[in-house]
């Protein structure tokens, strides 16, 4: 790695303009979970049906991964990064004229490209954050890009449960009146007018800065295609492992988040109105917040396996406590599980690029690929909670954390193929 002190100051640059993706995403995504309880109310749907919102938007992980490690070794990062930051804008279009038409099977395919333009950002900027700068900083790097995009989540709940959700209320036997309805699609309307406008924006500095930016990058490699991708990410044993840890980390992070304000709303929890529930799920997103920026600290000084498997654990002890106690305190203990959810995406993320004998660019593109359990583990929370409640879908979240705990166990005694970013360890 040179020390040049100019290429230096070109990295740090270019890692702050990288960061500023992160946030991007963290807000976009995050506005997912009280549009899940806002079209529940809109369009009269089960839970189930509900969480179809977070279906389309995690499910184009699982589609579009792999596509998009091909085009980011066929056109570099900072290229895609443009690439997706459009696509991002049109979709965000989209929702426009979804509000409009009232239509949620429109509102499903505004997702799906939106979380589509997303995915190509993650494959090429989770590597990239970690690679800008030495190698044995690679994990503090990426987790506190990850605190940006944290403080975008935080963000987003709380701007989306004022626009989605006033005078929004979604217990049994409740319809909204045509002009609540309106309101919330309104309200829906004008928040992706102006994340569209944000997007323009990002593009712009992206585009007057794309030379300097990827001046600072590392040189990619060429990924022969994606059907010699898949092959290259499947004969890593570690790829496969840290895409199921992915898979089991988002899916449980995103069930909890998207049926936290129903969670919340219901009488034997908080018992507070749809829109208040919504606001409160900032907390959630705003411990992940918080938790990583104690982790990038933590992380300086211990191990990340070993950090990883004792967060999870807590995290798996809260959701037990919410399903044995129930209760407000639940309601308090449930929010508090994203401080311990804060650190596990970026370490599983480096964990598994230092074990994987794959490629970065299929390894990512496989990891990414495991978003998609944002769309699986979400579905099977909101199927136990109409057929039981709130508090037993916990369960489904519980069960992950568990396995997360062994996928860190198993990490901690590994072998380092590489560095995070790129170096081989001899």
């Amino acid at each position: 790695m040179s020390t040049n002190p100019s290429a230096a100051g070109s990295q740090k640059a270019a890692f702050a303009a990288v960061t500023v993706l992160f946030f991007a995403w963290g807000f976009i995504t995050s506005l997912i979970d009280p549009l899940v309880a806002a079209v529940k109310g809109i369009f009269t749907l089960s839970t189930l049906e509900a969480q179809l919102s977070a279906g389309a938007f995690f499910i184009a992980y699982g589609v579009m991964s792999f596509p998009a490690a091909a085009i980011i070794g066929r056109l570099r990062a900072v290229p895609a990064i443009l690439l997706a930051l459009a696509t991002m804008a049109v979709a965000c279009l989209v929702m426009l004229g979804a509000a409009n038409a009232a239509s949620y099977p429109l509102v499903l395919a505004g997702l799906f490209l939106l979380a589509t333009g997303i995915t190509v950002l993650q494959v090429a900027a989770n590597p990239l954050a970690a690679a800008l700068g030495k190698p044995e900083g690679s994990h503090f790097r990426l987790t506190l890009s990850q605190t940006f995009n944290s403080f975008g989540t935080f963000l987003g709940p709380a701007l989306g449960a004022s626009l989605f959700l006033k005078g929004v209320e979604v217990t049994d036997g409740t319809a909204l009146t045509a002009e609540v309805r309106d309101a919330a699609l309104a309200g829906i309307d004008r928040a992706y007018f102006w994340i569209c406008g944000l997007l323009v924006l990002l593009l712009v500095f992206f585009f007057i800065n794309r030379k300097r930016i990827a001046s600072a990058a590392p040189p990619a490699r060429a990924t022969g295609g994606i059907g010699a991708l898949l092959s290259e990410a499947f004969s890593s044993r570690w790829a496969v492992l840290g895409a199921a840890a992915i898979f089991i980390y988002v899916g449980a992070e995103v069930a909890i988040g998207t049926q936290m304000a129903l969670f919340l709303n219901t009488p034997d929890i908080w018992g507070v109105s749809l829109e208040q529930a919504g606001k409160a799920v900032s907390f959630y997103w705003g411990g992940a917040m918080v938790g990583r920026a104690i982790g990038t600290v933590l992380l300086a000084r211990f191990p990340a396996a070993r950090l990883m498997a004792l967060f999870a654990a807590i995290a798996a002890a809260m959701c037990a406590y919410v399903l044995i106690v129930g209760g407000v305190s639940a309601g308090y203990v449930a929010l508090a599980i994203g401080l311990f959810n804060s650190i596990m995406f970026p370490v599983i993320f480096t964990l598994t690029l230092e074990r994987s004998t794959a490629s970065e660019e299929a390894t990512s593109g496989l990891l990414c690929t495991g978003i998609i359990g944002g769309a699986a583990i979400p579905a099977i929370a909101g199927a136990v909670t109409d057929a039981t409640s709130f508090v037993t879908s916990f369960i489904v979240p519980a069960a992950c954390y568990v396995l997360l705990v062994l996928f860190a166990m198993r990490a901690a005694s590994a072998p380092v193929v590489r560095r995070a970013s790129g170096e081989s360890v001899h």
